[in-house]
This record gives C-alpha cells, sequence and structure tokens, in this order.
C-alpha cells in the first residue's frame, strides 16, 4: 500500500530545485480529479489543500451522480449528455460508492404522466451503452405502494426513472488515494499563500504553508492550476490583484431526517417547485435527505450556514408532498454548500439559468483556472484541465488514461446492507485493525453503526487529522445525525489523540471547535436546555 503518511509526504517538497510538471491547488473534487489525471499520464503532480479534502463544496452535494432532468428542460443537450456519460464512467470505476438508484415523479396534473415518460425516455436515449435503464410510467395506485408517505390527493400517475447516488467526500478521499497510487504527491492543510513568477511575469511556481508546523516551502512547477471552487477569486487575486471577479457562488441547503418520512428504498423527484427549483427526497446511509436550494451569495465561507428562508422552503415543500413532514426537531442534520459558478453576464440574478457547464481560463500569467461544472462531471473536466495544461505547459503530449482507471477500493461485489461496503477493497483491511486492538471492534455510539477501527483507518490510511475531518468525512456521522456526532465526539477525538501523539489540551480544544460546529447543523440547540 502506498504510504498516506504525512511525514513521509511532505519529504517530496524537502527538493528546492524540484520542478513539478502539473501543480494543483485545491483538494476537491475537480483538483483531485485533476492531480489523478495528471499523475496517470507520468506527470509529476502536486496537489495542496488548504484545508482537508472535500471540506467546501465537494462533501456538501446533494449526493447525485447524474445528468441533469432540469438541463434537459433547459435544452442544455450537451451538457447532459456529457454527464450522463460520466455517470456511466462513475459507477463503472467505482462501483463500491456509486449506485443505480430509481427516482420517482408524481404526478399532480394529468399531462403530467405523458409528459414527464417521454422526457425520461430521451433522457435515457442520451446516456446510450451507459444507460442505467428505462423511465416508466406507474399508475396512482403503484406511486403509493412505492412512496407509502407521497400526498395521495390530487395525484394523477407517476414516473420512474434511474440516476446515481453515491457518497461525495467518501469518493473524493478514494481518488485522492488513486492519485498516490499513481505517484501524485497529495497533501491537506497546506495552504498556498502566494504565486510566484519568472522574469517574463509567467507564474513559475507557489508559495506554501503547512497548516501544523508552520513551514513554508516555495516550489517550482511549469503549469498552475488554481481547482479551488468557490475561492478561485481569491488565487486570481493573488495573480493579478484587483481583478474582476469570476464566479457567483449559489448556496444549496439539504435537510436530513429519518427515514420514516419516506420509508422507501426509491428516491422523490419534485420537477418543478414553487419558485421553479428541482427538490430531491433521497435515502443515503439509512436516512432522508432532502434538498436543494439555490441562493445567490455575495460572501462565501469555508462553513456556510443555511439561512431560514431556505429551511423553511424545504419544509414548506416537503408539507406539500409528504403526508407528514419533518418539523424543525425531526432534523437530524442541516449542511449548506456553495457552488462556484460563473457569473452571470448581462446582470441575470437567477443562478438557474447559469449553466453548469464548465469552463477553464488561462490568465496572461498562464496561471490556469477551472470553474464550474458538477460532481458527476469531475473527470471530464480533470481531462480537460490537464489537456490545457499540456499546452501551456509544453508537456509531452500523452494520452488521457482516467476512462478505464478504477478508483481505489472499487469492487462490484458489495453488499449495502453492511455499512463498510463504502471501503470496498479495503473492508477486510480494516476489520483486520481488531486484531489489533478488540476495543476498536466496538460501536462508537450505540445509535449509529460506526465502529473505533474506522478512526484508527481514517487516520492510518486516509490523511485525517482533525476530528472534523474524521466525523464530517471519513465517518459521514455529523451529515447523518449532528446529536450523535456531537456526543461521541470526546471518544473520538481519544482515538486520534492516541494515533498523532497529540495531548490532552489538543482533544479538549478539537472537542469544543467541533461541538461548536455540530450545533450550527441542527435547527434545536442540543443539548436541550433544562
Amino acid at each position: 500500500m502506498v504510504t498516506t503518511e504525512r511525514s513521509k509526504i511532505i519529504e517530496g517538497l524537502s527538493d528546492p530545485e524540484k520542478i513539478w510538471d502539473v501543480i494543483v491547488i485545491g483538494g476537491g473534487a475537480t483538483g483531485l480529479g485533476t492531480a489523478l489525471d495528471a499523475a496517470s499520464r507520468g506527470y509529476k503532480t502536486l496537489l495542496l489543500e488548504q484545508i482537508d479534502f472535500a471540506k467546501g463544496t465537494s462533501s456538501r452535494s446533494t449526493k447525485l451522480a447524474h445528468g441533469g432532468v432540469r438541463y434537459l428542460a433547459q435544452g442544455d443537450i450537451g451538457l447532459v449528455v456529457e454527464a450522463l456519460h460520466e455517470r456511466g464512467l462513475m459507477l463503472k470505476n467505482a462501483a463500491h460508492l456509486v449506485k443505480n438508484e430509481t427516482f420517482i415523479i408524481p404526478n399532480y396534473e394529468w399531462w403530467g404522466g405523458i409528459f414527464y415518460t417521454i422526457g425520461l425516455t430521451l433522457y435515457d436515449l442520451l446516456a446510450g451503452k451507459l444507460g442505467f435503464g428505462r423511465a416508466k410510467y406507474l399508475s396512482k395506485k403503484e406511486v403509493i405502494e412505492r412512496l407509502p408517505t407521497i400526498q395521495p390527493k390530487g395525484l394523477y400517475s407517476g414516473v420512474a426513472y434511474h440516476d446515481g447516488q453515491f457518497d461525495d467526500s467518501r469518493l473524493a478521499l478514494n481518488i485522492a488515494q488513486t492519485a498516490l497510487e499513481q505517484g501524485a504527491t497529495v497533501l491537506n492543510y497546506f495552504k498556498v499563500t502566494n504565486l510566484t513568477k519568472n522574469d517574463q511575469g509567467k507564474v513559475s511556481g507557489v508559495v506554501t504553508k503547512d497548516i501544523e508546523s508552520g513551514v513554508s516551502y516555495t516550489i517550482k512547477g511549469k503549469t498552475i492550476i488554481n481547482a479551488t471552487g468557490v475561492f478561485a477569486d481569491e488565487i486570481l487575486q493573488m495573480d493579478k490583484p484587483g481583478s474582476q471577479a469570476l464566479l457567483r457562488p449559489s448556496q444549496g441547503i439539504h435537510l436530513v431526517v429519518d427515514m420514516k418520512f419516506m420509508p422507501a428504498e426509491d428516491a422523490l423527484m419534485i420537477p418543478k417547485t414553487s419558485d421553479g427549483r428541482v427538490l430531491f427526497a433521497v435515502p443515503w446511509h439509512d436516512k432522508l435527505v432532502i434538498g436543494t436550494t439555490d441562493t445567490p451569495l455575495k460572501q462565501h465561507s469555508l462553513e456556510p450556514k443555511a439561512l431560514k428562508e431556505e429551511v423553511d422552503f424545504i419544509m414548506r415543500t416537503a408539507d406539500q408532498y409528504l403526508t407528514k413532514a419533518p418539523q424543525p426537531e425531526d432534523v437530524l442534520s442541516m449542511f449548506a454548500g456553495l457552488r462556484p459558478l460563473a457569473a452571470p453576464q448581462g446582470g441575470s440574478e437567477k443562478t438557474k439559468e447559469i449553466s453548469r457547464s464548465h469552463k477553464i481560463i488561462v490568465s496572461d500569467t498562464n496561471l490556469i483556472t477551472i470553474t464550474g461544472g458538477k460532481w458527476t462531471t469531475y473527470r471530464r473536466m480533470a481531462e480537460d484541465t490537464v489537456n490545457k495544461a499540456i499546452q501551456i505547459g509544453k508537456l509531452e503530449n500523452r494520452p488521457v488514461k482516467t476512462k478505464d482507471l478504477p478508483i481505489h477500493g472499487s469492487t462490484p461485489d458489495v453488499d449495502r446492507k453492511n455499512h463498510l461496503y463504502v471501503y470496498g477493497t479495503d473492508s477486510a483491511a480494516l476489520l483486520a485493525l481488531v486484531n489489533e486492538n478488540k476495543a476498536w471492534g466496538e460501536k462508537l455510539d450505540p445509535r449509529a453503526e460506526y465502529m473505533a477501527a474506522e478512526v484508527i483507518w481514517a487516520v492510518r490510511n486516509e490523511m485525517a487529522r482533525t476530528l472534523e475531518d474524521v466525523l464530517a468525512r471519513r465517518v459521514r456521522i455529523l451529515f447523518l445525525d449532528a446529536r450523535v456526532a456531537y456526543d461521541v465526539a470526546p471518544k473520538v477525538a481519544s482515538l486520534i489523540a492516541g494515533e498523532l501523539k497529540r495531548d490532552a489540551k489538543w482533544e479538549a480544544d478539537q472537542v469544543a471547535t467541533f461541538r461548536a460546529l455540530a450545533q450550527s447543523y441542527l435547527l434545536v440547540p442540543y443539548p436541550a436546555k433544562a
């Protein structure tokens, strides 16, 4: 197994004269995909992430690997075809994390059944050989049988169609591991603080600071790629102070509730809500994820907050379509994510009208910036970005390898009834940790399936450095039930401290910081005040 030990990986930065072919700034889906693409083609590749992999947008999605039904309705056929193709490759190359999910659209207008059956049949045809299955018309009775809590009043019929569902931050981590296996150097908690330039004024490297040690490094590179999502403008400001903002972030929020509100294997898709948005209710790790919103923002942060009007909109819409709608106290977790949309031209403020196609921009200094796109098209975005880097950096032209490259852990043989399925081919090695310490085989909490061994595995093999890294993005407890995450924090901090040789003060600080974060994922304060 390739080392994921931080100190060993950092040794690769020690030669100040080394010139990397590709330096990627940003460790979300796009940056990690770009590092994997470049490394798999044999380029000397370095990726630097200021916090943790998938800390931002890439861990906060609706958990869908999809072509985008609403882009079909908007007439963006090119984007849909590209996304459906990439969806098929995701299922093939990361079979342990991506699954074929059935979605049901309930029709409350007499014409809906015919309209959506025709539209979704086209959606399936656009997928070609990589299709997930054909759309099917459902009678009112069939819809109620499959979605027992759907609002029956006014229901005419339904349409079932297929799309992909996945675990976003788990896939991001596995892409990071695959990049390491392909020879890339990949580091989290390394913040790029400046860009260096040569005598011709072209970018020639980066200055980066190890957040843990405080040590700074000046690193040389033939090409520098800005894949920082909603933070792209900050890197562009380093390159050219006073640059016009390239992005207009849009926020989407999700509420996570118990499956009792929609006890079904199928997902629900509302194609047109009161304000024209699409809304999903998707089963995920034995919980129900309801979202998303689309709210233009003027500012962005590492930890975006759900707005009251967004929460109200989701609750109100759920109340329209479900016989029993969740109340604030029923929300197990609430998370917000930002979409790095290219700033609209012509003054339009409606973010849902901005194309989700990706854009590659090369500045006068040869800084390459990749923006837009969506999780499903991460691989194609990476391919296009590396092709641009080959051109800009005058690298030897080598063919793309990622179309047929299995992602770390991938196996089609998964038992989704066992929560360890997300580890794929790593699950046996994870379970073997219990031989080292029997206590690691115990559950972290009776209310959740997760074991202590998963915490040890996250630190040793998945580059987790903090309590949040483990409980938010390795073991998904924060996103599934923030109250459980709040309660297990001391136990998990102790396990991490044992592995990383941290002291009692570190543990206490981690627990205090994380518990404050967990509170922000709830609508009702916890623990309840007496």
